[in-house]
């Protein structure tokens, strides 16, 4: 996989574990707005009887509200334990996904099943080489892909900087920082792999937290508790806790977000 489309987070050395954030990554990650799925559709993306497929699925954002919507949905991820928790979350709302332990180079799903497939939060994380090699077996001819996130911005003097200076603080190999959320990069390398009628937007969202969910929003994320150990976690959100009533002892922070879509169809025929 060529480096100019490698999101650089951390040194391979000191890969994030999810499943040490699992607790925190299920109460507080709020994860894709309603908005998300609305657009989505509108793109008609697929038939209602398709079968559909979230990569690195994390607790099931995608995934829920793909099977809300009616869908035949599947889902994986590397982490169990987050898994486990998307699990409880779907029988809160009595939906249903076929959820199973796997990574995206190797889902050990069927060939010529899936309609669509979608990665949220994830294609970073990827060896998207091989992520992409797999995708193209897994999937009918008609198949689309859809890459996304949904990236809280580092806007100046706002709650969201002030965390992500504190992150660095405690954690310097982290690189998620500063992030404007456009990943234009992921367009040019899918074009590469020869998918085509490629298509992105984005909208901005303003989201509100209370003190501690933004604490527990941060303590899930990849910078701190999937990669720091516990004691050092600790000692960062009790900085964190200070910061924030300090800076903004307002009941509830402000956080704008971008949600960044990219779209592909997967067996493009000028290439197949």
């Amino acid at each position: 996989m060529s480096d100019k489309y490698v999101l650089k987070s951390f040194s391979q050395d000191i890969l994030p574990d999810f499943n040490l954030a699992a607790s925190d990554y299920a109460k507080y990650r709020q994860g894709f707005p309603e908005e998300f799925f609305t657009r989505l559709m509108e793109k008609n993306v697929c038939d209602y009887d398709a079968n559909v497929l979230d990569l690195g699925t994390g607790v099931g954002s995608i995934a829920r509200g793909m099977a809300k919507l009616g869908y035949n949905t599947y889902a994986i991820d590397s982490a169990e334990k987050l898994l486990e928790e998307a699990k409880k979350l779907d029988k809160l709302i009595n939906v249903n996904v076929h959820y199973s332990h796997a990574k995206a180079e190797n889902t050990k799903l069927p060939d010529d099943f899936f309609d669509l497939v979608l990665a949220g939060q994830c294609w970073h994380w990827f060896d998207a080489e091989k992520a992409i090699e797999e995708i193209k077996r897994i999937t009918q001819p008609n198949a689309k892909l859809v890459i996304a996130h949904f990236d809280w911005l580092p806007l100046n003097n706002s709650p969201a900087a002030l965390s992500e200076k504190l992150i660095k603080t405690f954690n310097p190999d982290w690189c998620l920082h500063d992030n404007t959320g456009f990943y234009g990069q992921w367009a040019m390398q899918l074009a590469e792999a020869g998918m085509g009628n490629i298509e992105s937007y984005t909208f901005t969202k303003k989201r509100y937290y209370s003190h501690e969910e933004w604490r527990g929003r941060i303590r899930a994320s990849a910078g701190i508790s999937a990669t720091l150990p516990p004691e050092k976690v600790k000692a960062f959100d009790k900085e964190h806790e200070k910061l924030l009533a300090e800076k903004f002892p307002e009941e509830k922070l402000p956080i704008v977000h971008r949600c960044f879509t990219l779209l592909a169809d997967i067996h493009h025929k000028d290439f197949v």
